[in-house]
């Protein structure tokens, strides 16, 4: 399973490298709008820190809006994949720019038809997104399960990327559904290492050392 940081703060993107662990970011003006730097600008900056997929995500919602910013963001790097939001315009966009050999994250799927559909048009990335189906008593790991099952009866190429993951067991349980990806905030990422048994057992030996060593 790969992981990605949903951020676009630097100093946690740069943290999550160094933990050795980290497969690519996920970004949207919304988290861009809590940084000083222009959204291009931070784009940049990730994609110097981060070689793997840097999603950017377009602001336009109709076809020709959304295809001409994806291709001035694809131009910002290499590792640039375009998120485009699923709606029946987003659809066209995203069977348009596949064709072009751009990569697509189709964001903000909610269903299992949704994702269907993102995946014959060509998508790389479907992100169904799990927190927000909980926040309306929907089941969101369902979701998941549902997907990975049809894209696994027919064959589909596109990475299903677990999004709005809240805390560890969503991730885990993504995990055990058989994402291909896990997009998070930082937060979790470092909640996912933390046990507290882990902690008193490494307290316990450390004063089982000391006392040997008076």
């Amino acid at each position: 399973m790969k992981f990605f940081i949903d951020t676009a703060n630097l100093k946690e993107i740069n943290s999550a490298v160094e933990m050795g662990v980290l497969d690519g970011v996920t970004t949207n003006p919304s988290l861009a709008a809590k940084e000083t730097a222009s959204y291009n600008e931070l784009l940049q900056d990730i994609c110097k820190v981060v070689p793997g997929p840097v999603s950017a995500e377009v602001l336009a919602t109709d076809t020709e809006g959304m295809l001409s910013e994806a291709r001035e963001l694809v131009k910002i790097a290499d590792n640039i994949v375009v998120k485009i939001p699923t709606t029946l315009e987003g659809l066209r966009a995203v069977k348009a720019l596949t064709s072009e050999g751009i990569s697509v994250n189709s964001t903000l799927v909610f269903s299992a038809s949704q994702a269907l559909l993102v995946a014959k048009a060509g998508a790389s990335f479907v992100s169904p997104f799990v927190g927000r189906l909980d926040d309306i008593s929907t089941e969101g790991m369902q979701l998941i399960g549902d997907i990975v099952t049809i894209y696994n009866n027919y064959g589909y190429r596109t990475e299903v990327l677990a999004a709005s993951l809240r805390h560890p067991m969503h991730v885990v349980q993504s995990a055990l559904l058989g994402a291909d990806v896990a997009t998070m905030p930082y937060k979790v990422i470092a909640q996912l290492i933390k046990h507290p048994l882990t902690d008193i057992g490494l307290e316990k030996f450390l004063e089982d050392y000391k006392k040997k060593m008076q």
